[in-house]
């Protein structure tokens, strides 16, 4: 299985075993890499009856780049034990003779197969009345097995110098070149090859014909094996929006609605599962429970919630198992959507990156075929962290998934639930990416129709005509927005603006697609520098609230035209346990500093007009947020949304 680490692999193995009943994962684990958690876990969300089988190889031979192993040196009943106690049924495969150890391999796999052949029997007659202690093999074979016993009078196998380079220097030691030779020799490369060096028949008509090759198993290139999702109407799920910011909705609790029909509508394929660490009801998705169960193969009790050995919500707290069992499943030709907190999500970044990267290279491999997008929702996002405090609040996966090749990753901003229901829409349509979308939780304004946000998520950004006041002619300021709490205090300064200078010209921007931003020589959604110059004209003050870390606008923009007046609003690390509005104060977010912005931007205002404003600046700012410190709970103005 491919991975980033054996460890990693161990959990791309239950994954690609999830809902593929006839699949037996073989997945090597090196004992360097089993000093983490994730084969502790794994096996007891499989289900014999629906799933396939993993058969972990867990391979002891001593030794990581430079230091022994713990688990070949902790004795022989207390790694059974150990292994007993995770839940497996462990056949110890352990030698240094070759053909000895090749002859007792094989009858250990005969077994073992037979055994898993048998736990799936059972359990699909209805007859197993206990989970499986499913079989693995420990495998203890000395490093760097069948190389030289020594180099240069220092031992070698066997030993952790055999992970290195065992010796170099060959131009300028002799010696070292023979020891090669005689390495190489002790293969018997004359039984293999022919005078030519070609493959001897006999030895090339041992390997497997068809699909019995691994390279041609439909499994090891899951775009074979990928169908299209049944994905119902999101327009039967849209909230009714008469009048921008009118009434409030849970964005997620509507996307929920949406995935608990996706989830039914692939019930019989069981090609769709969601996975998440101990999240999803917190995050707003508990409609997912009217379709099916969280995976679960252990003891239940009666007053159990949603558990069920054939669930289709996989929860483990552990984000970087959910992230490895996803894998494995898209890599087999499924579909999936991880949900995850936005701060913790971080601990996935190098199994990201991994993927990212595999992706990119089967671009380049014409034989490979595409594989259905991975699909991160991140919500209970930075700004309304306000009961978890500091520790949950961090924006800056999306910074870092901004450093992946363009053609590979997307970051999608919805502003409130229809634009989610159709970003959602759009992502389970996709191959071949890593979509990431932010999204809120907690109630919040609804601003734009189904129709109208069908047609701006198309689009990835756009003027909000409603809330803007520049219809034909160029605007004095242009507010833009990235995100919904960004989008909410952008609208609630914008409606205080008018309110006190309504004769300054204002124009909307809002930012669904944040690689939008890009220019388009540099990702395929970027905007040329004539439509990005359309929207933020050539010279005129931007004030951009954007849902993350300020420096990701000026990264995607510092070639555009206006970039000198772009002035970016964001997460600058300031965060407490607090009330709502005052997390957007702490990072000067609020709609009191972005009119403040404003006006600092505008050297036309006169000195009576910006007099008459001070109250909307950090003075007026102290009053506001005093008392609700105090009261734990927002003034009902800061909590209101502006009504265009």
């Amino acid at each position: 299985m491919r991975g980033a680490n054996s460890v990693t692999r161990c959990r791309i193995a239950y994954g690609a075993a999830s809902d593929n009943p006839e699949l037996i994962v073989a997945c090597v684990v090196g004992d360097g890499e089993a000093e983490t958690g994730p084969m502790a876990t794994s096996n007891k969300f499989l289900n014999p009856v629906t799933d396939g089988a993993v058969l972990p190889i867990l391979h002891l031979n001593g030794y990581k780049i430079a230091n022994p192993t713990v688990l070949p040196r902790i004795g022989a009943e207390e790694l059974r034990s150990l292994f007993l106690g995770y839940g497996y049924k462990p056949y110890l495969v352990e030698g240094n003779e070759p053909e000895a150890m090749h002859q007792l391999m094989a009858s250990t796999l005969d077994r073992i197969f037979d055994e898993i052949r048998e736990i799936q029997t059972e359990a699909r007659h209805g007859q197993a009345k206990t989970r499986p202690a499913w079989p693995m093999i420990i495998l203890k074979t000395p490093k760097g097995w069948t190389g030289p016993k020594e180099v240069d009078g220092r031992k070698t196998e066997g030993f952790w110098r055999s992970h290195q380079v065992p010796f170099a220097e060959m131009v300028t030691r002799p010696d070292h070149v023979k020891l090669l030779e005689s390495w190489m020799k002790s293969y018997q490369p004359q039984e293999l090859f022919d005078d030519n060096g070609t493959l001897r028949p006999e030895i090339a008509a041992l390997a497997p014909n068809g699909e019995r090759r691994m390279s041609a198993n439909a499994h090891a290139n899951g775009g074979l094996l990928m169908r299209e999702l049944d994905l119902p109407d999101i327009a039967d799920y849209a909230v009714k929006v008469d009048k921008p910011g009118e009434h409030d909705a849970e964005a997620t609790a509507v996307m929920a609605q949406f995935l608990r029909d996706v989830l039914r509508a692939s019930a019989a394929r069981r090609n769709f599962r969601v996975f998440g660490p101990d999240e999803t009801a917190s995050n707003r998705l508990s409609h997912v429970f009217e379709a099916t169960n969280r995976a679960w193969d252990a003891e239940t009790l009666p007053y159990d919630d949603h558990l069920a050995s054939d669930g289709r919500v996989m929860e483990i707290l552990s984000e970087h198992t959910c992230q490895g069992w996803l894998e494995g499943y898209l890599l087999t030709g499924r579909h999936d959507l991880f949900s995850c907190y936005e701060a913790f999500i971080h601990i996935v970044d190098s199994m990201f990156n991994q993927h990212a990267k595999w992706l990119k290279v089967c671009r380049d491999i014409p034989w490979r075929r595409p594989i259905s997008s991975l699909n991160y929702l991140l919500t209970s996002h930075v700004w309304r962290q306000d009961h978890n405090g500091f520790s949950h609040q961090d924006p800056g996966f999306i910074d870092y998934v901004c450093n992946k090749k363009s053609d590979i990753v997307r970051v999608y901003l919805p502003p409130d639930a229809n634009c989610l229901l159709y970003v959602t829409d759009h992502c389970f349509k996709s191959w071949n990416r890593i979509n990431v979308i932010v999204a809120g939780k907690q109630p919040a304004p609804q601003w734009l129709g189904m129709d109208e946000a069908v047609k701006h998520c198309t689009a990835g950004i756009g003027i909000w005509e409603w809330a803007s006041n520049d219809r034909g002619s160029e605007p004095d300021v242009v507010m833009a927005c990235a995100g919904d709490v960004p989008t909410l205090e952008t609208l609630g300064a914008v409606y205080l603006l008018r309110q006190h200078l309504p004769q300054l010209h204002i124009r909307v921007v809002n930012v669904v697609d944040l690689m939008s931003l890009q220019p388009h020589e540099e990702h395929p959604h970027g905007l040329t520098d004539r439509d990005f110059d359309a929207l933020f004209t050539t010279d005129k003050p931007v004030i951009f609230a954007h849902h993350g870390y300020p420096w990701l606008i000026h990264r995607l923009t510092y070639r555009r035209t206006n970039h000198r007046n772009i002035h970016v609003r964001g997460y600058k690390e300031e965060g407490t346990t607090t009330t709502p509005f005052d997390m957007v104060v702490l990072n000067d977010l609020d709609r009191f500093h972005l009119a403040t912005d404003v006006i600092d931007r505008l050297p036309q205002l006169g000195l009576i007009e910006t007099a008459k404003l001070n109250d909307l600046g950090p003075a007026g700012l102290v009053r506001r947020c005093a008392a609700p410190r105090r009261r734990s709970s927002d003034h009902q103005t800061s909590r209101d949304a502006p009504r265009p």
